[in-house]
């Protein structure tokens, strides 16, 4: 599976979204970001860090954090469409090139295994270290 720009997996922490939530004057739900895994314990957008990783038994390398299009800006219930939440995440999530940024892009490694809900992720760090989360 794959998304059509080419990542198998976006990832995004309930803290991150708890962090834009705050700064928006309405809250919007995970699915606005259409991520296919979430986690949460980290701090907000820590996951923009995440080198190499594993979750149950696959392991993932994190390739580019996830530049955001205007369907972010859909509610998914009504197809109603709004300014949010690009205009807010555009005044602090912008990279050098303008574009705005949530959620981070994942390969997986691993070419089969297991994620069950609940799963801790295990963070590795450059020399091969390793810490939870």
């Amino acid at each position: 599976m794959s998304f059509a720009d080419g990542y198998p997996f976006l990832l995004i922490s309930e803290e991150s979204l708890t962090d834009l939530n705050a700064r928006l004057d309405a809250p919007l739900p995970m699915n606005r970001f259409r991520p296919n895994l979430v986690v949460a314990g980290a701090a907000p957008y820590a996951e923009d860090t995440w080198g190499r990783f594993r979750i149950g038994g696959v392991v993932f390398h994190g390739a580019t954090r996830c530049g955001r299009c205007a369907v972010t800006t859909t509610d998914q219930l009504t197809a109603g469409r709004g300014k949010e939440p690009l205009r807010t995440l555009a005044g602090y999530r912008r990279d050098a090139a303008g574009d705005v940024m949530f959620g981070r892009n994942l390969i997986h490694e691993t070419k089969a295994g297991r994620l069950t809900v609940g799963d801790a992720v295990e963070l590795w760090q450059e020399a091969r270290s390793r810490t939870r989360h």
